[in-house]
């Protein structure tokens, strides 16, 4: 979505999550048609359930670099039985990346201090599990239903549209 969107939704992840994946299936993208650009959608690197979600975060940071993170997170998503490095060279390849680049980018010490910070916020913000998610500063946890997403959407929408100070 926009940067100045009035509603901003921040996901903490792992793309080994399966309720995540749920998410993503049953819910980002209707929540995204429906508020168009009141919302933005950001995603941030949780890698709490071992090695491969670590590297699928790696990988991840390494597809955005090369400005294709969107299209990288919906193949690792939809392949969830096979985060290996292998699939990762794949993915990229498929979607025109660099890939020494992209396989360089995996390796270094940078990429991984960029998924280190995100988990240290999440950590800093309580998060416990995948997926957690903060709605204009507000915690929602788990894969919640469409519902949930939308009554603190419109209610954030409301305040923003009357001007009152967030509480």
């Amino acid at each position: 979505g926009v940067a100045d969107a009035p509603v901003t939704i921040v996901e903490f992840a792992d793309f080994r999550c399966g309720y995540c994946r749920r998410f993503l299936d049953q819910t980002l993208n209707p929540l995204l048609e429906a508020y168009g650009e009141n919302v933005r959608f950001v995603y941030r690197d949780y890698p709490i359930l071992g090695p491969d979600s670590h590297t699928a975060a790696l990988a991840g940071e390494c597809a955005a670099q090369q400005g294709k993170f969107w299209e990288f997170h919906d193949l690792v998503y939809a392949n969830q039985d096979d985060l290996s490095l292998d699939a990762f060279m794949t993915y990229a390849s498929d979607l025109g990346l660099e890939t020494e680049t992209f396989a360089a980018c995996v390796d270094s010490e940078e990429t991984a201090q960029l998924v280190l910070r995100d988990y240290e916020a999440g950590q800093t913000l309580g998060v416990s599990g995948t997926p957690t998610f903060f709605i204009n500063g507000k915690m929602l946890v788990g894969a919640q239903p469409y519902q949930a997403f939308a009554e603190v959407i419109d209610a954030e929408l409301a305040l923003a549209e009357s001007g009152e100070p967030p509480a």
